[in-house]
């Protein structure tokens, strides 16, 4: 069962980007391992391969033998993932890595979360000719309003359980404002 960050990754793939399918946790039997989420739009004949990594107190931070890990465990997984997507041969592939919290360290720190990502890229496009898309931090919390604008102006009852939740506390902000409107033009009158 996919974890909330690989759901709201999953759900942005169906509402934004129009994918037709959405799977999460995709064991691969070719490859030891699993990928977060693949997304398929059929339509314009794109596959989306997602790694997800939800750390919040910490930022990005995978470990081995408590010491940070994040380039090795990433591109490792991120070698799995393209080797996995050569099955759409006809298919434009984007990779991407989805985490809310990178921290950046000061200048000459041992360990730097932002640096991992940006050496993840590199290896990426230097190996692999792949231009890694890293959304974090604002781009993140930009994709995350891109589901509260599709989910305040639908009426049908969405069944993703985060998409319910934007769409109730869309519907609960805009009820609010009624209210406290219609209570400020209220107590006006009485003055």
């Amino acid at each position: 069962m996919e974890n909330t960050g690989e759901h709201l990754v999953g759900q942005y793939l169906k509402e934004i980007l129009q994918c037709d399918f959405v799977e999460y946790n995709l064991q691969i039997k070719k490859v030891q391992g699993e990928i977060d989420v693949v997304g398929i739009n059929t339509s314009k004949r794109k596959v989306y391969v997602c790694e997800v990594a939800t750390h919040l107190p910490t930022g990005l931070q995978y470990t081995k033998k408590s010491q940070p890990d994040n380039v090795d465990r990433l591109m490792k997984k991120f070698r799995k993932d393209i080797e996995y997507a050569e099955i759409f041969k006809d298919y434009v592939k984007i990779f991407m890595f989805w985490t809310p919290i990178v921290k950046d360290t000061k200048e000459g720190s041992k360990h730097n979360q932002l640096k991992d990502l940006n050496e993840i890229k590199e290896r990426i496009k230097a190996e692999k000719s792949i231009d890694l898309q890293l959304i974090y931090g604002k781009k993140y919390y930009d994709c995350i309003q891109e589901l509260r604008d599709i989910s305040k102006n639908q009426t049908k009852n969405m069944f993703s359980p985060i998409m319910r939740f934007m769409q109730i506390e869309e519907a609960l902000k805009k009820n609010l404002k009624k209210e406290i409107d219609e209570c400020s033009k209220h107590q006006n009158t009485k003055e």
